[in-house]
C-alpha cells in the first residue's frame, strides 16, 4: 500500500467518504475519514491547521496510528509553515537603503534622479528613478517576472533532455502559495517570487515540476524520478520547506 501527505491545497474528494472517531498520537489529533475508493493512507494538513487522515476500509488503528507516528515530522513542519504564513509580514518601503532579494542575495535600494528605465540593477544595487516610487511595486514585480521567464527558461532548457521532457514553454505569474505548477499543454508555470531564492533552490523548483510532465502526483515514482536528476534534492527540498516562506514579497 502506497502512503502520501498532503498540505491540504486542494479540496479533498470527499465521494464515499466516511468520517468517523479522531485518534491522537503524542500532541496530534487527527479525524479519520474513510472511503471505499481509496487505496493509500493520506494526511491532510488544513489551512486552518486541523489534521485529518484518510484511509480505506480495511485499514486498523493501530495501522493508522503507526503512519502518523511514522510522518510527525512532516507534520510539524507543515504545521510550522502556516503558523509562520499567519503573522504579519512588514511591507517594503521603497526608499533608500530597503533591501531586495534577487536569487537569494539581497541588495540595497538606492533611488535616483534619472536613469534610462525605471529600475534595474546595477553595481550590486537596485536603482529605482525617483519618479517611478508611485508604482514602485509594479516595477520591482514586473523586474522580476523579466529575470524570473529568463533565468527559469535557462535552467529548463538544461535539463529538459536528461530528464526526457518537452515541455511547451515557461510563464511566469502570481500563483499565490504555490512555487510553481504543470498545466495543459505541458507548460511550466512559475511564481515571479520563485527568482527571490538561492539559485539552487529555485532550480529545485524547476526540476520538481518538471518531473510532473511524467508524474503528475507526489507517488513513489515521482520522487524517484527528481533524485534520479538531482541527488541532493532532499537538502534543496528541506530548505524550501524550512526557509521558502520566509521569503520576502512587496
Amino acid at each position: 500500500m502506497q502512503a502520501s501527505v498532503n498540505a491540504g491545497d486542494h479540496p479533498t474528494d470527499t465521494s464515499s467518504v466516511e468520517a468517523e472517531a479522531c485518534i491522537r498520537v503524542d500532541d496530534l489529533e487527527l479525524a479519520i475519514r474513510r472511503s471505499s475508493k481509496r487505496r493509500t493512507l493520506q494526511i491532510t494538513v488544513e489551512r486552518t491547521g486541523e489534521l485529518s487522515v484518510s484511509a480505506p476500509p480495511e485499514v486498523g488503528i493501530d495501522q493508522l496510528r503507526d503512519f502518523v507516528h511514522e510522518k510527525r515530522f512532516w507534520i510539524y513542519t507543515k504545521l510550522a509553515e502556516k503558523d509562520r504564513l499567519q503573522r504579519a509580514v512588514p511591507a517594503k518601503v521603497f526608499v533608500s537603503g530597503e533591501g531586495f532579494l534577487y536569487l537569494g542575495r539581497s541588495h540595497r535600494l538606492k533611488m535616483v534622479e534619472t536613469q534610462d528605465v525605471p529600475l534595474k540593477l546595477a553595481h550590486g544595487r537596485f536603482a529605482l528613478r525617483q519618479d517611478a516610487q508611485p508604482q514602485a511595486r509594479e516595477h520591482f514585480i514586473r523586474w522580476y517576472s523579466e529575470k524570473a521567464c529568463v533565468w527559469l527558461s535557462g535552467r529548463v532548457a538544461e535539463y529538459q533532455s536528461r530528464m526526457e521532457v518537452a515541455p511547451a514553454g515557461v510563464k511566469v505569474q502570481d500563483l499565490g502559495y504555490r512555487w510553481g505548477s504543470c498545466g495543459k499543454g505541458d507548460w511550466l508555470y512559475f511564481h515571479w517570487k520563485t527568482i527571490l531564492l538561492p539559485a539552487r533552490i529555485a532550480e529545485y523548483v524547476v526540476v520538481h515540476e518538471m518531473v510532473h510532465l511524467h508524474e503528475p502526483h507526489h507517488t513513489p515514482a515521482f520522487w524517484q524520478r527528481v533524485e534520479r536528476a538531482m541527488p541532493d534534492y532532499a537538502q534543496r527540498k528541506a530548505w524550501l520547506a524550512e526557509h521558502g516562506i520566509d521569503v520576502e514579497g512587496l
